[in-house]
């Protein structure tokens, strides 16, 4: 009940401030639902990114030192779901490029060399995953490492960019320590998505590693969210009389609660799971990948919460870089259809691929 309140005065926000917004239309009218709508597309795809290609970067992360066995196994964990899961990063970025093209030129300008190294490493990651199964015995190590190498560069350039777009991309020293404070815990959120899939998805010996991944995983990632939640309100006067005025204060504090919460069951999760891994019952063992989504959720909605109806913090807003209607409009339509079939497909590949994972097997 807490979070739907939040929501509800969210929207209260959104329905009485709209008039006050930098180019805020009437929100009755195409110019001024339909960059909310992108907007709110754009966002989800970027959550789905983050939680679906975030386990497998971190599996790709935590290949670093494991027995070759079971880096097959890991590598076979996440083989029919990697690339597409890559997917929502396209349909997120595609919808930032048509429905915000003022805002794309800004976002991308200011990060255009973090961005170059970000597609370096997915792009390494892609051949190392296919050649690695493919090569000689004595090539196969250097492939592990070039998957190692592109996971952990694509995750912390990303980190990189989500600092830099809390700091409103400013380039001074503190934005910059803060920025690569953020990638460090980033790497450290998706390792704990990849141990937590893997507890899931693998057996034995590998699931016990994984518990021990997680838990060393977990603090610094709440670390990460805890630094961003400081440092939102702390550089705009906007946001922090969002969160800390009443009656919002009140009726957000449910998230940050929610989200303690999280960490807690995850933790408790994550220090009986080893006895009752050892014993073969595998009851709870979902919940450190299910309380890490949460936990991901409620950060990005607050997040969201603090930034909306901005693209870059306090100076353009969704209505000030959004295409024209008549545009929007169009691909509003067309989006109708593509996104429901994404989704679904979706689905059908994680419903068929379901269970534990085997070792890949190309002859």
């Amino acid at each position: 009940m807490g979070l739907d309140a939040s929501i509800v005065a969210a929207a209260s926000v959104a329905a009485s401030s709209a008039a006050a917004w930098p180019g805020a239309p009437d929100l009755a009218t195409p110019a001024g639902w339909l960059p909310i709508a992108f907007l709110v597309v754009m966002g989800l795809s970027m959550l789905a990114y983050v939680v679906l290609d975030g386990y497998d970067l971190g599996v790709g992360i935590l290949m670093r030192g494991v027995p070759e066995d079971e880096k097959d196994i890991m590598v076979a964990s996440i083989g029919p779901f990697w690339d597409a899961n890559e997917t929502w990063l396209v349909l997120g970025v595609g919808i930032l490029l048509v429905a915000f093209p003022i805002a794309h030129g800004v976002i991308l300008g200011a990060l255009y060399l973090p961005i170059a190294l970000m597609l370096f490493g997915l792009i390494l990651r892609g051949v190392a995953f296919e050649f690695r199964v493919k090569a000689k015995a004595q090539h196969k190590q250097t492939w592990n490492r070039a998957f190692f190498a592109g996971s952990l560069i694509a995750a912390l350039v990303q980190g990189y960019m989500l600092g830099l777009m809390v700091m409103g991309f400013e380039r001074s020293p503190g934005a910059v320590a803060f920025a690569a404070l953020i990638a460090v815990c980033l790497v450290a959120g998706y390792c704990l998505l990849g141990a937590g899939w893997l507890i899931i998805k693998g057996e034995g010996a590998l699931q016990q590693r994984a518990v021990r991944w997680a838990r060393n995983s977990l603090w610094l990632t709440a670390l990460g969210i805890a630094a961003i939640s400081l440092a939102t309100p702390l550089l705009s006067e906007r946001i922090f009389d969002r969160w800390f005025s009443l009656p919002w204060l009140v009726l957000l504090a449910p998230i940050p609660i929610a989200t303690a919460v999280l960490f807690f069951i995850v933790d408790r999760s994550l220090r009986r799971l080893p006895k009752r891994l050892a014993e073969g019952n595998e009851y709870g063992a979902w919940v450190p990948f299910g309380g890490t989504v949460g936990i991901l959720l409620l950060a990005f909605y607050g997040l969201a919460y603090s930034l909306f109806p901005y693209l870059v913090v306090d100076e353009i807003s969704i209505w000030q870089a959004a295409a024209s209607p008549e545009s929007l409009m169009i691909i509003f339509v067309g989006a109708c259809v593509v996104i429901p079939v994404i989704v679904i497909y979706t689905v059908f590949v994680y419903r068929v691929f379901s269970g534990k994972a085997q070792r890949l097997d190309y002859t």
